[in-house]
């Protein structure tokens, strides 16, 4: 199992922020876009050229990156169904629900939770919540706008 732990991060000229993420044992914990990243934050990294490159126009799904989901079981599916929404395409947040399993469009409950994971999603761009053009997302409105235009939606 791979050891390495950390932060990095790397300024982003398109989304006019940094693209931060704190990965341990081969895991993504976190990503985020702060003004400033922390102070120990390192730049180079594999996963911060993928970025990078999907950034500037090369499509990538990140389906390869394993990202630590410490979530509860129902909001994990919801963001695992937001996983397998393609580049470039986009549903509702009722869409969503239908897609994920044991999911009903008609039961507020599980709109209310498909909602909140949006909103808490601990990897915004691993995971697209900028994909679901109705619901929440937890990267700051002007990057979520910036990805959306990236991928045409």
């Amino acid at each position: 199992m791979n050891e390495e732990a950390g932060i990095y991060a790397r300024e982003s000229s398109y989304l006019d922020r940094y693209v931060q993420f704190g990965e341990a044992q081969g895991r993504v914990l976190s990503l985020s876009f702060p003004n400033t990243p922390d102070d120990d934050a390192e730049p180079d990294h594999a996963l911060l050229d993928r970025v990078e490159g999907f950034l500037t126009g090369t499509e990538d799904d990140f389906g390869d990156v394993t990202v630590a989901l410490t979530v509860p079981t129902d909001r994990r599916a919801v963001l695992e169904t937001v996983r397998e929404i393609p580049y470039g395409e986009q549903v509702s947040v009722t869409e969503l629900v239908r897609m994920t399993p044991e999911g009903d469009p008609d039961d507020e409950e599980d709109v209310r939770t498909a909602r909140s994971a949006l909103a808490d999603n601990p990897a915004p761009l691993l995971i697209p919540d900028h994909r679901v053009r109705d619901g929440p997302s937890a990267a700051p409105a002007e990057v979520e706008q910036r990805l959306r235009s990236l991928e045409g939606l």
